[in-house]
């Protein structure tokens, strides 16, 4: 067994043990939805080199489908989940067959253009609650045997859920798939001479993701038993590219990490304010109000700038340092 296969099993092991150690169910469900999200968009940025501003939009959609299938159709989670993911799918294929076709900044404002016309579609849509969302969704019985309405229960259903979408992303980056879009990701027109229908590799890659991030959306809708616009709206893209850069694009880790540090923040932002003023006596984070989120994007642009590769990144580049190999460029360098 070698040190990565042993480390993916202890992460399983500790995963299982959350709910033991005190940690809060729903926070670590939280956790898991967006790191399967991170994910996701990595498989499409650092592994093929496409840069999407539009990934909330599968987040969303599913999140909405899974949720008016559950509440209005009486659809089962298991069937609720598919659907959501199908749909996520059908909607990355639409979008895929649209963008694809550009490259670079151009791919990412259509793929935002795109996402924003799906977001007002839920804004006006009958079906989504508008502004409210979607609320109350009943968790209803996995497989008519497991009760989800119990936090526990969900719990070891999500962390099965993340390692499954884990696994998909792994077992595809390792497979000769995976290894002509990093091919891609690296050289386009080389991999075009080498005869590869490289749109069709990007479609594919663009359809996963997009399947992937729908069964985060679902995920995340049958932990929150609601579906709002939050999900779906252009900042939530903006959130994963952070949560990927952060945690290093190209490795299978990093998104899991940089979404850990990116919910960390965003829930102990308060935490750490009212810390603050006990200690100064002041009131920091409520004086700032709406621009307490400059501060966290400060946090950001520092941990981009200082770690080019990511953290995940960074650390791998020095153990290679360490062994006397080269480290490889950060995906999308110059070459």
């Amino acid at each position: 067994m070698n040190r990565q296969t042993f480390g993916y099993i202890a992460f399983v092991v500790f995963l299982l043990a959350v709910p033991m150690i005190g940690v809060y169910p729903v926070f670590a469900m939280k956790i898991m939805c967006y790191a399967l999200f991170a994910c996701a968009f990595n498989l499409l940025l650092g592994f093929t080199g496409l840069l999407s501003f539009g990934h909330a939009a599968f987040l969303g959609t599913a999140a909405y489908a899974s949720g008016h299938a559950m509440k209005v159709w009486g659809f089962s989670p298991e069937l609720g989940i598919l659907y959501g993911v199908a749909m996520a799918g059908l909607l990355g294929l639409a979008m895929g067959m649209l963008a694809i076709r550009r490259s670079g900044i151009y791919f990412a404002m259509i793929t935002m253009a795109l996402a924003q016309m799906v977001f007002f579609f839920f804004l006006q849509a009958k079906f989504t609650g508008g502004e409210d969302g979607l609320q109350g969704v009943p968790r209803g019985t996995l497989f008519g045997l497991l009760d989800l309405k119990n936090d526990f229960n969900l719990y070891y259903v999500v962390v099965a859920i993340f390692v499954f979408g884990f696994f998909v992303i792994w077992r595809t980056v390792h497979s000769p798939f995976g290894q002509v879009l990093k091919a891609i990701r690296e050289n386009e027109p080389r991999a075009i001479s080498l005869g590869y229908d490289v749109e069709r590799y990007k479609l594919l890659a663009f359809v996963l993701s997009a399947m992937l991030a729908g069964l985060a959306g679902s995920t995340k809708m049958l932990v929150f038993v609601s579906a709002t616009l939050s999900d779906a709206v252009w900042q939530m893209s903006g959130l994963v590219v952070l949560m990927t850069l952060i945690g290093g694009m190209g490795t299978l880790v990093g998104p899991v990490l940089g979404a850990f540090i990116v919910v960390m923040l965003e829930n102990k932002v308060g935490d750490m304010g009212s810390a603050l003023a006990k200690w100064t006596g002041v009131d920091w984070f409520n004086r700032l109000g709406e621009s307490v989120t400059i501060v966290i994007g400060l946090i950001f642009v520092i941990c981009v700038m200082a770690f080019r590769r990511g953290l995940i990144g960074e650390f791998n580049a020095w153990m290679d340092r360490r062994k006397g190999v080269e480290p490889s460029a950060a995906p999308g360098s110059a070459h």
